[in-house]
């Protein structure tokens, strides 16, 4: 397949299935991280947020499921490789999840929305995709990097691989174990919600999410290129993507543009199959101001976590990343206030309802 395709297509194809994947259970399953914060805080439903545990816990199992056959070493992946600084983590995850808010949607739910015909989403990602790569290689990468380093990782920076170390157990058994607990106790609450619906789109979100790790490792072990082992994350590759749009004859595709263009085929033929496609814009200029706001603070924050509510909440956390539960906790964390702020009014924010 390397040798027909070629290396750069077939990375493109990984991420395009996979982001398929993400777009339909996005549109059809309303698996949403903004979603999921505001039903669990304001709405009193955890349905979502059992949706989210249940794709974590189906990728957790399916990855060190796969390193305990042999099938991948998770201490390739960029996110086990590197070392993140905390403050990152703490402040681009509270910048991230209170952008998040103003924008509306995280940058997944962004193109999910586009693949549906929302041109307000399109407006929005490409701030957000500017406001990434300044910060990521752009005006602001020196300062950036100066304050937020990162650094290579000598062993695994992985939680289950640092208690491997203090218990005996292997790191894939340890992954295994919590991931089957969390996907059982997420899908027993599911269905007794009846959210048999929910329960299938969380099974195939976690699927993509693995499949992104064991399709690009499969891809860098076998192949001649060197390809980072990755997963989805929707930051960096929306920057990608823009950038392939004016270089493409000097580009190649990757896994990111596979990724972003994946989600949105996902949402289009979700919409087509749920309520139909229909083109929609921002008639409030102030609202597309405040979504703007919000898209260049998700850019930003998530370029200091390094990974935004899917990169760092799904896949990071996936694979026990040991940075990923406090960025997870800081988008919530933002998010919520965020979202306290526009329902309630600014003088909520830190005050009492």
């Amino acid at each position: 397949m390397l040798e027909f395709l070629g290396e750069p297509m077939v990375v493109f194809i990984i991420g395009l299935g996979g982001g398929l994947l993400l777009g339909l259970a996005a549109r059809l399953g309303r698996f949403c991280t903004l979603g999921m914060i505001e039903d669990a805080h304001f709405g009193q439903d955890l349905s979502r947020a059992w949706m989210w545990l249940l794709a974590l816990g189906t990728a957790m199992i399916a990855g060190f499921a796969a390193e305990a056959a042999g099938y991948i070493d998770l201490g390739q992946t960029m996110l086990l490789s590197s070392r993140f600084s905390v403050a990152g983590a703490v402040l681009g995850g509270l910048a991230f999840g209170y952008g998040m808010a103003l924008a509306g949607n995280c940058g997944f739910g962004l193109l999910a929305r586009l693949g549906g015909g929302d041109l307000r989403a399109l407006v929005v990602a490409l701030v957000m995709g500017v406001a990434g790569f300044a910060a990521l290689s752009g005006i602001f990468a020196t300062i950036r990097a100066g304050l937020f380093p990162i650094l290579p990782a000598s062993a695994p920076n992985g939680l289950f691989h640092l208690a491997a170390d203090v218990s005996g157990l292997a790191a894939p058994v340890l992954g295994i174990t919590c991931g089957l607990a969390m996907a059982a106790f997420a899908a027993i609450r599911l269905q007794r919600a009846g959210a048999l619906k929910m329960l299938a789109y969380g099974v195939l979100a976690g699927v993509a999410i693995s499949s992104g790790f064991l399709g690009t490792y499969w891809v860098a072990n076998t192949g001649f290129g060197t390809w980072p082992v990755i997963s989805h994350s929707f930051t960096q590759p929306i920057g990608d993507t823009i950038r392939y749009v004016m270089f493409a004859s000097v580009v190649d595709p990757g896994f990111g543009l596979g990724s972003v263009l994946g989600v949105v085929l996902g949402g289009t033929l979700g919409s087509l199959i749920k309520d139909g496609f229909r083109w929609e814009a921002c008639e409030d200029h102030r609202e597309l101001r405040r979504q703007m706001a919000g898209g260049a603070l998700m850019g930003i924050g998530a370029v200091l976590a390094a990974g935004c509510s899917v990169g760092q909440g799904l896949s990071a956390l996936s694979i026990a990343a040991v940075n990923a539960p406090l960025v997870a906790v800081s988008i919530w964390l933002g998010a919520w206030l965020g979202l306290r702020k526009l329902i309630l009014g600014a003088h909520a924010v830190f005050g009492a309802e």
